[in-house]
């Protein structure tokens, strides 16, 4: 396993979209750690409580509250702050609430990532863009057949197409004006990420969390689908080498899938049992899978080339990755910091000798 450089991050000036989210706290927080000079682009945090607020994210990076839609503002802020790399994070990230509002969800993640990236034409200090998609973009024909970055995309619900959408505006600015600049971009198909602190509504572990806490059973509407999950901070050690590669090599431009290894795949059920356990509470109310709007009951990716371009492997696997989970929710419950939570999980992540610490 290797690790984001920490020489290489030091100092260095980063570019952070959706910094208020859950996995972009955990990246400015990881990046913070290093050295890096984070410059944070995100709306402010819904969910009470939220990462954000409890790791002070906004005293660790220069934060900002900007609309991604906002092209002129969020052009004029680009150009002052002449971020060396960009990691595009921002969205509308849940498929249920895409279903609510497609208008907003296509905007948000079609034409804000095209913003993003017009801002960044003629910027001389940009070296380095990844565009984080999604696992979904995919055309899932809902087979056991892996899927490879030549697949075709597609997209049932409007946050899938979005993000399939998305993939094809990347590739055009890249293509058509950035790789001429001497900017690498790559995008990153992740699969389902948890971990503690995510407070986010219609999300498996979040939804569980709350429940449990009333001391209500969680209702669980597609008990068999079946997801690549990983803990968030697979991906975002995916993130940051990929960052740190396309740097050094701008030749690596294009897509990577990031996922847990193809035996690691296990169904919502499963996942839940797992965290009934290590919470060590919790009731549940198993349904048929007909409730709700249309969601995809098979997803898998395959990793391949993230593991022979790159050299990234996945750390942790699925009974680790919800242990760690869980136990991080059960011990914020019990009085410890956010930060403190956070740091052991990353110590135990990137030190191999803290891989078996329970």
């Amino acid at each position: 396993m290797t690790n984001p450089s920490v020489e290489f991050w030091k100092d260095r000036k980063v570019l952070v979209t959706g910094h208020t989210g859950f996995k972009g706290s955990w990246l400015v927080y990881w990046l913070h750690q290093m050295g890096a000079n984070t410059v944070g682009v995100g709306l402010a945090p819904l969910a009470s409580p939220n990462l954000f607020t409890l790791l002070n994210i906004s005293t660790l990076c220069e934060s900002h509250f900007l609309d991604i839609r906002n092209y002129e503002e969020l052009q004029s802020l680009i150009i002052k702050s002449r971020p060396e790399i960009v990691i595009h994070m921002a969205a509308q990230a849940l498929v249920r609430s895409s279903y609510k509002d497609p208008l907003y969800t296509f905007d948000t993640n079609v034409m804000g990532t095209a913003n993003v990236l017009n801002a960044l034409r003629d910027l001389s200090s940009i070296k380095s863009v990844v565009c984080v998609t999604t696992d979904k973009v995919y055309k899932n024909q809902e087979h056991f057949y892996p899927y490879r970055e030549i697949d075709e995309l597609g997209g049932y619900d409007p946050y899938s197409a979005s993000k399939a959408a998305s993939e094809i505006v990347i590739s055009s600015y890249r293509d058509s004006f950035l790789f001429q600049q001497g900017v690498a971009v790559a995008s990153a198909r992740a699969g389902n990420v948890i971990g503690g602190g995510d407070w986010s509504q219609d999300r498996l572990i979040p939804d569980a969390i709350r429940a449990w806490d009333l001391g209500i059973p969680l209702e669980i509407r597609r008990p068999d689908a079946i997801r690549p999950w990983q803990h968030v901070l697979e991906p975002l050690r995916a993130y940051l080498q990929l960052a740190e590669q396309l740097y050094e090599n701008p030749s690596l431009v294009g897509a990577f899938n990031f996922g847990p290894e193809p035996n690691e795949l296990i169904s919502v059920r499963d996942i839940i049992e797992l965290s009934k356990r290590e919470y060590r509470v919790g009731k549940v109310i198993w349904g048929d899978g007909n409730g709700g709007p249309h969601e995809a009951g098979l997803l898998s990716l395959d990793i391949s080339k993230s593991r022979n371009i790159l050299g990234i492997e996945p750390c942790w696997n699925s009974e680790k990755t919800i242990q760690r989970t869980m136990k991080w929710y059960r011990l914020l419950k019990e009085g410890n910091s956010a930060q403190d939570l956070c740091l052991s999980d990353i110590s135990a992540f990137t030190n191999p000798q803290n891989q078996f610490e329970s």
